[in-house]
């Protein structure tokens, strides 16, 4: 069984790791295609690993069963030594050469008994290619004889295990492969798609995807076989694609063309020496064209895999850093068809929602497919539902709130009824009490570099004067706090019974900037807002929490073994997390409680609340505070309590 661990993640890509028999993979991974016989290797697999960084391979164990030569050394030395590599190695099963040629002469229990005899680490049970565009009688076939298999396969096989999921371009067969080759595989690989691939087919691979992602066991390592070219490292990344395996680094060099992240480009088009890569200082690209045609054809593969391997690094910062969907939307505008890939996924917003993060560091429009990205839909989503007690909103220019400007804005009308004022936004009006929270709170667009913003003009009396310190302003600013706190705490948390009156949550707004950074209760720090807007509890705010919301929301309860580890601030594990609110999607703040509902701790989950208990390794909730560390950074509540609002 795979010991899939994620340690980060943006959306359903994941960074990840699981071991092998000969050494751990780190996912997002790159697998270069290398043949089984060396002598039609451009570059060997050892200087794959050494020169490239890149630990894991995959090769056809078809072709070696085919050719006796191999055949007998690979059943005698095993592959790794066949092939001159000690990292993993990922063999496939034949079904591609199915595709090319029609058929294979090998069995799917002979082939997969020839993968266990020569020790490979995850071996492919072979199963019937499906084509694009066969009919849903021939799919439905391929899908159930795929099953079948991979049945027989795992009972047969003690090791890791790949199991392809068929089902054509029919979305319910696609999601009956991937829920079915959840329960046999440790590795799921999205089969039958090399045809959309060569073909630009974008849109189709990603309602190939959508229909197969919500079905895929998220404790399950995700291939899709066929990504061989860096444009798409990115975009498959996007549906949790763990593992790439990519032939077309010397397929390409063959051809004498040269692959980048942004496309393909022939070597006899080349008049200048722009790529900056290590392998291209060595030999630049004008000079690769002078060389015989076997040195070119190696050049060439090597500035491929160099290409190949850096996009794959550059997937993987864009995941820590909470940018995936920035990068794909970059890679986007290098080719139409990926563009069209793109819109698709987007119409499929609501497949991503579940592991769509709570926030993210910030949000850069970058095509016009950002402002459809699913935390845009999320956030219209429940701005609809927020707004429906509302009454009717009044246009006010969009303003920081901030007692600068708050002190502008009337927040009550002649009668002392509340007056509701929405701002525009890059993702429609907003009220102006959430108009700071993500994604609209540090959305960064076109728009506001076009014209400069319409914003209020402080009187004279609020700029020479201390923020909070003008009379005229004080009441208008502590009634806009009172329904800023009121409003994102409804937003976070809706239907929680918190104490808002006098001698509740109160205000604690930034010296230095004015903006509201805390939420006091009874002069001690309940909650901290950060940079996205959002409230996030500390132990005192946990507790106030724990009383107004009632179960199972905000929780995940801890098993008997972990409570005693968890009350002591130690980070909640997967395998030792029980029932889970639903609702909890990565990087919000929830209760950890025992099953009694007794508060533990609080902390950042790290994981949906649908994979919370599947994964066995890694934590599923990080803990930030608890009874004998109750608020982390205390301090700045004292230094900033001459700012807390009346």
């Amino acid at each position: 069984m795979i010991d899939f661990e994620v340690r980060a993640r943006d959306g359903f890509a994941r960074i990840g790791r699981f071991s092998t028999p000969h050494g751990v993979v780190e996912t997002p991974a790159l697998l270069p295609v290398v043949h089984p016989d060396p002598r039609h290797q451009s570059i060997l697999p050892s200087e794959i690993a050494g020169k490239f960084g890149l630990p894991a391979i995959i090769t056809s164990s078809y072709i070696a069963w085919r050719s006796p030569p191999l055949k007998e050394r690979g059943e005698r030395e095993g592959i790794h030594r066949l092939l001159g590599f000690s990292g993993p190695v990922f063999t496939d099963s034949g079904a591609f050469q199915q595709h090319a040629y029609g058929h294979v002469e090998v069995t799917p229990g002979e082939i997969l008994n020839f993968q266990g005899r020569i020790g490979s680490d995850i071996a492919a049970v072979l199963d019937v290619f499906g084509e694009p565009d066969a009919s849903a009688t021939e799919a439905r076939r391929a899908v159930e004889l795929t099953i079948e298999r991979a049945r027989v396969a795992r009972e047969q096989r003690t090791g890791l295990l790949a199991v392809p999921v068929q089902g054509g371009l029919f979305p319910e067969l696609r999601w009956k492969s991937a829920d079915a080759a959840s329960g046999f595989g440790d590795v799921l690989a999205i089969g039958g798609v090399v045809p959309l691939l060569e073909q630009y087919r974008f849109a189709d691979l990603a309602r190939v995807l959508l229909a197969a992602r919500p079905a895929l066991a998220p404790e399950r390592a995700v291939h899709l076989f066929g990504t061989g070219h860096p444009i798409t490292f990115a975009f498959a990344a996007l549906f949790g694609v763990d593992l790439f395996d990519s032939a077309a680094y010397h397929k390409f060099a063959r051809r004498g063309s040269l692959l980048f992240p942004e496309g393909t480009l022939a070597l006899e088009d080349v008049r200048e020496p722009f790529c900056g890569c290590r392998l291209c200082e060595e030999c630049s690209l004008t000079s690769i064209a002078g060389l015989p045609p076997t040195e070119r054809e190696v050049a060439i593969a090597r500035h491929n895999l160099w290409m190949c391997a850096t996009e794959v690094r550059r997937v993987r910062q864009a995941i820590r850093a909470g940018a995936l969907w920035e990068l794909v939307e970059r890679r986007a505008s290098g080719h139409p068809a990926l563009l069209a890939g793109l819109r698709a996924a987007v119409k499929g917003s609501s497949v991503f929602l579940p592991v769509e993060p709570d926030s993210r560091p910030s949000f850069r429009e970058v095509t016009e497919t950002s402002r459809s990205r699913p935390a845009v839909a999320r956030f219209q989503e429940r701005l609809t539902r927020w707004r429906s007690s509302k009454g009717l909103f009044q246009m006010c220019p969009r303003v920081p709130l901030t007692p600068h400007y708050l002190g502008e804005i009337p927040a009550r009308g002649p009668n002392g009824e509340e007056l509701q004022w929405e701002v525009l936004t890059p993702a429609g009006p907003v009220p102006l009490e959430l108009s700071e929270v993500y994604p609209v709170g540090v959305w960064v667009g076109p728009d506001e570099f076009e014209r400069p913003p319409k914003d209020l003009r402080a009187s004279a009396t609020v700029r020479e004067n201390p923020v909070l310190n003008a009379p005229a302003h004080s009441q208008r600013v502590a009634d806009w706090t009172r329904r800023q706190i009121s409003a994102l705490l409804a937003w976070q948390y809706p239907g929680h019974s918190l104490p808002l009156d006098e001698s509740g949550l109160r205000g604690i707004r930034s010296r230095s900037t004015g903006r509201l950074r805390e939420l006091a209760y009874r002069n001690q720090p309940a909650f901290r807002v950060g940079n996205d807007g959002l409230p996030r509890p500390t132990w005192i705010g946990a507790g106030l929490l724990h009383q107004a919301v009632q179960p199972p929301r905000l929780r995940v309860i801890v098993r008997d073994d972990a409570v005693p580890f968890v009350r002591e601030g130690r980070s909640l594990f997967s395998r030792f997390a029980g029932a889970a609110d639903p609702e909890i999607v990565p990087g919000a703040s929830v209760l950890l409680v025992d099953r009694e509902d007794r508060l533990l701790a609080v902390g950042r989950a790290e994981l949906a609340a649908h994979e919370i208990g599947r994964l066995t390794r890694g934590a599923a909730v990080v803990v930030t505070a608890h009874a004998r560390n109750p608020v982390p950074g205390a301090e700045m509540t004292r230094d900033r309590a001459a700012l807390a609002e009346p």
